[in-house]
Order: structure tokens, then sequence, then C-alpha cells
């Protein structure tokens, strides 16, 4: 029967991890091994080198440098990749599952960085979106003199280099949107979808906004790649990405992706009038000009028909909507300190912190 192969291959597979001791000649029932999960996932960790504590303050040096970034994010293009079935999916799973507990051991460091900037959680609907309204104006990394820069001073070499990051780190807002849209209530899931038919450029190709994105790449010449990315940027990318693909998420990705179309206006305006200033014509500078338009009416029906129906349907997920918008803020606010030490050493305004304090918890495995 082909249950029984597939419990027989979960048997095996937990031999290979070290769940077994030697000689153990337990059957392999399918009752069984759902009773042994907690201690599976234990010994597996185990196996597999990783911590069973969620972050505390030492895990900064952890998540924020090159190697893990680098590595989550080859992780994440790896899954995202279309591909064909595998003779050896089982070890993959296994390979997967130890990059999954790293990410979400990263994005928990996140959650509890950013626990002191929360409102309060006594806020009602009304008062909540327009705290979160506010995060345009007084959210991490708003109002940087980066951007000032970019539009007033940057060479055509600065500005190569900070769209080459940009574009690495690009994690592709209209993949997170189908991702985040499953099985959201009605009136949220038809917005994700009329924001995701813009990003589709209405069914035309040329205007599709991850094709006008890769068409400036292509036109001048950048070639982002990993390896060649601030780990900043990467730790951005992989924040979306990992919100956006674990349901765990789900409101924070809601959170991060709306607060993107709350903030970013004010930036891309100032990206194209550097831009121009540098001499790229209106083809060139179509993606920013076309987002600092368009985003703007896209904030205002996201939190039209997204974020107030779902705190006023249920005001608990209000804490994990804006922990979202603050961690998609902080990761931002840190590639713009990044940015600017390599564009020169421009003097910038001290950067959020991610609050250590928060971090002491404990995983606990459901049986």
């Amino acid at each position: 029967m082909p249950g029984a192969k597939v419990t027989a291959c979960i048997g095996h597979r937990l031999q290979q991890v070290g769940f077994f001791k030697h000689g153990d000649q337990r059957g392999y029932t399918p009752d069984w091994l759902c009773s042994q999960r907690r201690t599976y996932l234990r010994r597996f960790i185990s196996a597999n080198e990783l911590s069973m504590s969620m972050p505390t303050k030492s895990h900064q040096a952890e998540f924020d440098n090159d190697a893990f970034q680098q590595a989550l994010a080859r992780f994440n293009a790896s899954r995202l990749a279309v591909a064909t079935p595998k003779a050896h999916w089982q070890q993959q799973l296994a390979t997967d599952l130890a990059h999954q507990f790293r990410e979400g051991n990263f994005l928990e460091y996140l959650r509890g960085g950013v626990a002191y900037l929360l409102p309060d959680a006594a806020l009602n609907p009304q008062e909540f979106v327009k705290w979160f309204e506010g995060l345009a104006a007084t959210g991490p990394g708003q109002n940087h003199p980066l951007f000032d820069w970019l539009a007033g001073h940057a060479s055509m070499a600065d500005m190569r280099w900070f769209l080459t990051q940009e574009a690495a780190g690009e994690a592709g807002f209209d993949d997170l949107l189908a991702y985040t849209q499953v099985k959201l209530p009605a009136q949220a899931k038809l917005e994700c979808a009329r924001n995701y038919w813009d990003e589709m450029g209405h069914g035309k190709q040329s205007a599709m906004h991850g094709q006008m994105l890769d068409n400036v790449v292509s036109e001048l010449g950048l070639q982002p790649s990993i390896d060649a990315t601030c780990w900043q940027a990467l730790a951005l990318s992989n924040t979306m990405l990992g919100l956006a693909l674990n349901r765990r998420y789900t409101y924070q990705s809601i959170g991060a992706l709306g607060v993107i179309e709350l903030t970013a206006p004010g930036r891309v305006k100032k990206v194209s009038a550097g831009m121009k200033r540098l001499g790229q014509d209106g083809r060139m500078r179509a993606y920013f000009d076309l987002h600092a338009a368009l985003d703007v009416s896209h904030a205002r029906a996201w939190i039209r028909e997204i974020i107030a129906p779902l705190v006023e349907a249920d005001a608990t997920c209000a804490r994990f909507i804006a922990e979202g918008a603050l961690m998609r803020l902080v990761c931002g606010e840190r590639c713009f300190k990044r940015y600017s030490t390599e564009l020169g050493g421009l003097v910038v305004p001290q950067a959020t912190t991610l609050q250590a304090a928060h971090f002491e918890q404990e995983v606990e495995f459901s049986a």
C-alpha cells in the first residue's frame, strides 16, 4: 500500500538522522510516528547542530552577517525556483527543514527586536489605522538623508551601485502578494487581486512591474548577485520572503507589504529625480515614476480594504500586522545606513536598534 511505503520511508529517514537507537526494531506505524513527533524534532535539530532556543542577544552575530544571509538567500532562490521531482526528495526535505529552523529563528529575532516599538495593545481599530498611517512620517528609516543625496549629489557610479543592491534585494512584490493572499477573507483577497493585477501590468508584459525593473537592470548593465550584495539588503529580501512563505506570519506579511506601499513613494520619487539629473530618460525612470504615483493609491486601498477590516474583525491581529510593518521598516533602515557608509560615509541619523531584551523566550513544540 502507498501509505505503508511512505511510512517506511519516513522511518528510514528517522534512522538516517539518528532518531532510533542502534538495534531498535520498533515498527514504523503512523500513530507511533505521530506520537513521537516532539522527540523526533528535538533529535533532528540536535543532529543538524541547530539551537533549540529562541534568539537572544548573542544571536545578533549569528544573523547579521554575510554568511548567514547569503545562505538563506540561496535557500530562498532554490525553494522558489520551478523544479521537477527528484529521486532523493526526502534528503532535500531534511535539508530544507534545517534552513527553515534557521529562518524561523532569524524572523523571531526580528520580531523580538521591534517589540518595544509596537503600539499600545488597547488601541481601537480606528486608532490602530492612524498609528499605521503615521509610520509614513515617523517609522524607522523615514526621511532618511540618503535619498536627498541620491537626488541631488550622487554620481552615476553611485547610482549604479545603489540600484544594483536594490535589484539584488528585490523579493518580487507580485510573488509576495500571491503567497500572502492565500485563504484571506474575500475583501482582503480581492484587494490583493487588484494590486496584483497592477503588478502584472494589466496583462501587458512590458508594463509588468518586475519586467520594468528588469529592464532598468539590463539597460544599465547591472549585475546583481548574492555574493556582491550587502547582507542588509539580503536580510530585507529574506525577511519579506520568510513572512510571505510561512503561514504563521500571514499578518506580519500583510503589515510589511502595506508599509511598503505606504512609504515607497517618497523614496522612489527622489531616486527618479537623481536619475533624471544624471541624464536618464523617462523610459529608464518609468519604474520609479510609476511607483511614486501608484503606490499612494495602493496604500490607501490596502489600509481601507485589508488592514482596517481585519483588525475590526479580530483585534488580536493588530499586533502581528504592526510587527510586520516595523520589521520591514527596520530592515530598510539598516540598508540605508549601510548604503550611506558604502557611498562615502554620509552623515546619517542614529538607526533604530533591535532590542535584545525581548528575545528571551523558549521554543515549545505541540505534541
